[in-house]
């Protein structure tokens, strides 16, 4: 039997290949995404690098960051070589650059458009493995006033109850709001029961004379607006 060898060590590289000398001679922009998550979990396994540890994690997500960012501690932790800890610094470091993303832009005061309610809720949406049920608040000139979370449900759907979501728009004076929620699916088309609820909502609405303005769609794509469709 041969005898056990241990896997070669970051610290044998050569230094130019090294993930955190590259970045300090190179620059961040020269290191791969397996390097960068190697500087993250600091250390492999006895079999494998830090390096070749990432790599094996992002082949498991097809080498999309955006799908790695949707996995949970546990997900992570079932890696060899990956512990709770070093799962939260890869979690906590993906969550980092999504909200950097979300801050470049300046702040959104005002819901012109769909695309104003995408971009302001969109970071409360993205990643998300179950569904959620949100509205934005708005006032005179379309000023928002707030945004609240409604309900939370599993992957399939959620519950938005016209009782909470009118309270919530009485308690603001909110004289609109926009409906929002996300599809984890990825499936930017309306279910029967999304069609049935908005026009049940945007009625109500009438009648307390609160306008339903729109009702979006979400997903790590995109959105979909039932009024840019003419569903409303």
């Amino acid at each position: 039997m041969k005898p056990y060898q241990d896997k070669i060590s970051i610290k044998s590289w050569a230094e130019e290949d090294r993930p955190r000398e590259k970045l300090s001679t190179q620059g961040r922009r020269a290191l791969t995404d397996a390097e960068l998550i190697a500087i993250l979990i600091g250390s492999g396994s006895r079999t494998e690098s830090a390096v070749e540890l990432s790599k094996r994690i992002l082949h498991h997500y097809d080498n999309d960051l955006n799908k790695l960012a949707k996995a949970s501690i546990n997900e992570l932790s079932n890696f060899r070589g990956i512990g709770e800890a070093k799962a939260i610094s890869i979690i906590a470091a993906l969550e980092i650059g999504r909200r950097r993303d979300d801050t470049e832009s300046k702040a959104i005061e005002t819901i012109m458009s769909s695309r104003d309610g995408y971009n302001l809720m969109r970071r409360y949406l993205v990643d998300l493995n179950h569904e959620e049920f949100w509205i934005i608040l708005l006032g005179r000139s379309s000023k928002v006033l707030g945004k609240e979370l409604i309900s939370k449900g599993g992957l399939a759907g959620t519950v938005a109850d016209p009782k909470i979501i009118f309270h919530t728009a009485l308690q603001y004076q909110a004289s609109s709001i926009m409906l929002i929620h996300n599809h984890p699916s990825g499936n930017l088309k309306p279910s029967q029961q999304d069609i049935s609820l908005t026009k049940n909502l945007s009625a109500a609405g009438k009648m307390l004379d609160i306008h339903v303005i729109d009702h979006l769609i979400i997903t790590d794509n995109g959105y979909f607006s039932f009024g840019d469709e003419g569903l409303l």
